[in-house]
């Protein structure tokens, strides 16, 4: 069996990372993937791949790409050109690309932030995140109230880009239970054929009570 070519690095419960993990495994494509906690990225070999120290990094043979979004472009360009993953008309693209944008901010400053708070004490203003994951989430229900996905009426990049903190927002401390549209657009996601969650991560004891 031919080794892959694909290595990934990162950690299992970052939800970047589950991002290129995720349309790897619905791509169906062989990868290998070395786990990469905050103090491995401080060293020099990593710095080398990134040197902004942040995951994911992607290796494709020669090719070192960082950046989970940029990551699933690649990946959609490379591996599934002309598929619906990554539409190929202006107004497709267009709507990719506001979602794309909505998961490197509101995404990650409000439920991926709440999340590193409630969890690791990191993370910034937690009712601060707090508030823009409301804010996130009622945008979102109203906009899947009549849609399936949130890009097209098929899956998408985007919909990889937002799925595992909104998912996860409840280890933030955000209840889901007000967004029946948005639940039921995560478990179209996670329908999908070769799609695997991200790992649970559970309170710690001193913070569950806090």
């Amino acid at each position: 069996m031919t080794a892959p070519t694909i290595t990934v690095h990162g950690t299992k419960l970052s939800g970047h990372t589950h991002r290129v993990e995720a349309f790897l495994g619905l791509l169906r494509l062989p990868y290998r993937f070395v786990d990469t906690p905050g103090e491995l990225r401080r060293t020099a070999a990593f710095r080398a791949l990134n040197p902004l120290g942040q995951i994911p990094v992607l290796e494709d043979g020669a090719l070192v790409l960082a950046d989970s979004n940029a990551i699933l472009v690649y990946l959609a360009k490379r591996y599934a050109s002309g598929s619906a993953w990554l539409p190929e008309d202006p107004a497709g693209a267009a709507a990719v690309q506001r979602w794309l944008s909505i998961a490197a901010d509101e995404v990650k400053h409000g439920p991926g932030f709440a999340r590193l708070a409630a969890l690791w004490g990191r993370g910034g203003d937690p009712a601060a995140s707090r508030a823009i994951a409301e804010g996130l989430l009622a945008f979102m229900e109203d906009h899947l109230t009549a849609r399936s996905f949130l890009a097209a009426g098929q899956p998408t990049i985007a919909d990889l880009a937002c799925y595992a903190y909104v998912a996860h927002a409840p280890e933030g401390r955000i209840s889901l239970d007000p967004y029946p549209s948005v639940r039921a657009w995560l478990a179209r996601v996670e329908a999908l054929p070769g799609f695997v969650r991200m790992p649970v991560s559970a309170l710690p004891p001193e913070r569950a009570a806090s």
